[in-house]
């Protein structure tokens, strides 16, 4: 089969297709014939090896020291059963369906059924595969970890990425004000998925505006506690989606602060939770943004796009 492979960090370039073994299904997995998948702002790192602060010998210790050890990168796919392990009972071959396993760069993927769900009928492969990167980060953040109460006020800095627009249209599903920062351009886009208010960070920092907000989440990663708490609420919970190691460790051994707290983790796939992201989108509450989209053969650019950072919403690769 064929897939995009880097056999060294570094820019774009790095990316190449080429021919590969098709994987094997296990007894508990399935073999998915990939039709669409994303590059996302966590592919854009691995590839460059740039990432947040205090993580860069972490990152070699698991992902390779002088390159990488898993090649294809790819974070989520959309596409149809071609085979079924021995032991899978949720799905047959031909359904169509959406998952997570790193490696989806490619023609073929291989995933657990416990990492998949099905693809409602309303919904194209492109949509499906749009909906997990940002969906799911979004999800974890806002309901689990600060666990978002109906009127609270939110504001989700960097609001037009892939994180951004899950995240204002997730909270304003949950029942919050949404306020979103992005840039100029972007502004009627945040505003059409649900933020009553729009900041402008090129004309004004929302931490210097005097108001408050029960939640913010950064998903650009230039929030600190020491920058943004005159704008928490008592209460307020500021969410790190890009963070550091120190800003990890300080949020585990010192969450709160003054009444305030820091949050940040690792969201982890379950099924029910791309099956509820999934309902959403097929009711209409919830639009997966999709910016631009490539062929496999072109990926290189795609990666090259999502390395400007100007991105809106996410960036969709399709596969023959």
């Amino acid at each position: 089969m064929k897939a995009a492979v880097y056999h060294r960090y570094g820019p774009p370039d790095v990316v190449r297709i080429e021919e590969v073994p098709t994987p094997q299904p296990k007894a508990n997995e399935l073999l998915v014939k990939v039709r669409a998948t994303t590059v996302s702002a966590g592919d854009s790192r691995l590839r460059s090896a740039r990432v947040p602060p205090g993580f860069g010998l972490l990152m070699r210790l698991g992902f390779g020291f002088s390159g990488p050890r898993r090649p294809i990168l790819g974070f989520e796919f959309a596409g149809e059963v071609a085979a079924v392990g021995a032991s899978v009972t949720r799905f047959a071959v031909a359904d169509k369906v959406v998952g997570t396993r790193m490696g989806s760069h490619a023609e073929y993927i291989a995933a657990s059924e416990t990492s998949i769900a099905p693809i409602p009928p309303t919904l194209t492969f492109e949509q499906a595969a749009a909906l997990v990167f940002g969906g799911m980060t979004s999800l974890f953040y806002l309901r689990d970890l600060a666990r978002i109460q109906q009127g609270e006020r939110v504001l989700i800095n960097g609001a037009s990425g892939a994180v951004g627009t899950a995240a204002v249209q997730l909270a304003r599903h949950f029942g919050a004000t949404v306020t979103g920062v992005c840039s100029t351009p972007n502004e009627a886009l945040v505003r059409s998925l649900g933020a009553g208010r729009v900041i402008d960070y090129t004309r004004q920092d929302f931490t210097q505006t005097g108001e408050t907000y029960d939640v913010i989440l950064d998903a650009i990663g230039n929030c600190s506690f020491v920058r943004c708490q005159r704008a928490l609420a008592p209460g307020g919970r500021l969410l790190l989606v890009v963070a550091g190691l120190g800003q990890m460790i300080g949020a585990m051994l010192r969450p709160s602060r003054g009444g305030r707290k820091v949050l940040t983790g690792v969201s982890v796939t379950r099924t029910e939770d791309l099956s509820f992201l999934a309902a959403l989108a097929e009711s209409g509450s919830f639009k997966p943004v999709i910016d631009r989209t490539y062929p496999l053969a072109h990926i290189v650019d795609a990666h090259r796009h999502v390395d400007t950072g100007r991105k809106r919403g996410n960036v969709v690769i399709t596969v023959s």
